[in-house]
C-alpha cells in the first residue's frame, strides 16, 4: 500500500512539535522552530544556543522543578529522556507535552542531547467531542494504531533515524492510550 500523507503531514497529525539538541557541557540548548515558538515562547531563538530556563520557558510552575530537576540528574548521568509535562501558551492555554529522546557521549565523550516535543494535550482528555457522524473514539483509536504501524514501518525502509524515532514516539503515545483504555 502506498502512503497518501506525506512525513511532514502525519508528523503534525501526530502532535509533533520540535525539536532540540544540547551540548552538556556548555549548559545550551538549541531549538527548532516548533519548539523555539511553543516552548520557548520566542521564534527568534531559533537556531541559537539559549539556557534551558529560557528554552523552557513556558513550562507550568506546577511542573517546573520537577523536570528541571529529572533534566538535571540526565545532565550529570545520560539516558533516555521520556516526560511529560504542561507549558502554558502566549494565550494562557494549558497544553500537555511530551519531551522524548536521548542524552548520550558523542565521540569525543561529552555528553550531548538530541530530542523532540510532542503536544500530548488530547491524551489528558482535552480532545472535543467527536461529530455525530464520526466513528468511536476506541475505532479511530485502533485506526491509528494501524496507520502508525503502517507509516513506522515504512520510515523503517526509508531509513531516516529522526523520522523513525518521531514515528516510534508515536507508537509509544497510541501504546499508551491503548492501555489506557477501559476494558
Amino acid at each position: 500500500m502506498l502512503l497518501a500523507s506525506t512525513p511532514a503531514a502525519t508528523l503534525q497529525a501526530a502532535g509533533f512539535i520540535g525539536t532540540w539538541d544540547t551540548d552538556v557541557a556548555a549548559g545550551r540548548s538549541v531549538l527548532d522552530l516548533g519548539a523555539a515558538s511553543m516552548l520557548a515562547g520566542n521564534p527568534g531563538l531559533v537556531g541559537k544556543p539559549v539556557p534551558l530556563d529560557v528554552a523552557l520557558g513556558r513550562i507550568h510552575p506546577g511542573d517546573r522543578d520537577r523536570v528541571f530537576d529529572v533534566i538535571q540528574d540526565l545532565r550529570q548521568t545520560g539516558g533516555p529522556v521520556a516526560l511529560e509535562f504542561r507549558i502554558l501558551t502566549g494565550t494562557g492555554e494549558t497544553r500537555w507535552i511530551l519531551d522524548q529522546g536521548l542524552v548520550a557521549p558523542d565521540a569525543t565523550g561529552r555528553l550531548q542531547g538530541c530530542g523532540a516535543y510532542i503536544d500530548i494535550t488530547a491524551w489528558h482528555g482535552r480532545w472535543a467531542s467527536p461529530r455525530a457522524d464520526s466513528a468511536t473514539p476506541a475505532a479511530n483509536l485502533d485506526a491509528a494504531a494501524d496507520h502508525c504501524i503502517q507509516v513506522h514501518t515504512a520510515l523503517e525502509r526509508h531509513g531516516d533515524t529522526a523520522l523513525r524515532l518521531l514515528s516510534g514516539m508515536l507508537l509509544l503515545g497510541i501504546g499508551r492510550a491503548l492501555a489506557q483504555r477501559a476494558p
